[in-house]
């Protein structure tokens, strides 16, 4: 089984990348969403640490944000709980997967969490600063502040680049990107 990591700065367009490939993707930020609303361990735990924050099950996202935007600490406390469980589903899904010639890791922390391994195909997501801005600003839940606490606890970009074995140029069109899945498909299989 070849795994592709996908890498990037946030708003880069990684998931679009990842379901692109059309291989079976691991999406580690539908999984913590899902962990949220469906985890009442998870709760237990972050109700535990940040009682001040997390008060309903199912955990709002809110809650998660003003944990993190009141206290740097708080988004450290938030990710170890939320890792381990995230780790789980990470292995369930490539048992699940473990026939599949290809599958696709779409996990914003992949390198800081030593998650990829030295023979995974690791694919930097390359956009520009003002398309990923545009982009961000049209979530209906961004928030400057947040963002950059989120930059804060990744590596660089330029060393996630430097890693990687591909770079797909995204310009947020379609025939950007499948131009560049091409290519790496063709190279890997």
């Amino acid at each position: 089984m070849i795994k592709i990591g996908i890498l990037g700065d946030i708003g880069s367009g990684k998931s679009y990348v990842a379901q692109s490939f059309g291989y079976p993707v691991f999406d580690a930020d539908y999984e913590v969403a899902k962990l949220y609303q469906k985890n009442k361990n998870v709760f237990n735990k972050l109700k535990g640490k940040l009682p001040k924050y997390i008060r309903s099950f199912p955990i709002e996202k809110k809650e998660i944000s003003n944990a993190i935007l009141a206290n740097k600490n708080n988004l450290n406390k938030i990710v170890k709980i939320v890792h381990a469980e995230i780790r789980k589903k990470l292995n369930n899904f490539l048992r699940k997967n473990k026939n599949k010639k290809i599958i696709i890791l779409d996990i914003p922390l992949l390198l800081e969490n030593k998650i990829a391994k030295k023979e995974d195909v690791l694919v930097y997501v390359q956009s520009k600063k003002s398309s990923i801005l545009k982009n961000l600003k049209k979530r209906k839940n961004f928030n400057q502040n947040l963002f950059k606490k989120f930059k804060a606890i990744q590596l660089p970009i330029s060393y996630k680049r430097k890693k990687s074995n591909f770079i797909i140029k995204n310009d947020f069109t379609k025939r950007s990107v499948s131009d560049g899945i091409k290519k790496i498909l063709n190279e890997i299989e």
